[in-house]
């Protein structure tokens, strides 16, 4: 790989795992609130759930990146 693909490709994983902090960081506060309202802790659910999927996802994606 050259040095500017090489480049390019470690930003982009470097963007991935900040995203997925990003969203870590979100079901963190979501899950929160929940502790505090049980109406939160209902309207929270799905997308508590989607945003784990999401994380999961992604991890996926790291993992076959760093392989490449």
């Amino acid at each position: 790989m050259s040095n500017h693909s090489q480049k390019n490709h470690n930003k982009h994983l470097d963007m991935l795992q900040e995203y997925k902090i990003y969203l870590r960081n979100i079901v963190l506060s979501l899950e929160k609130m929940d502790q505090t309202s049980e109406f939160a802790k209902q309207w929270n659910a799905q997308t508590i759930k989607e945003r784990k999927e999401e994380i999961l996802m992604i991890d996926k994606i790291i993992k076959n990146l760093i392989r490449f």
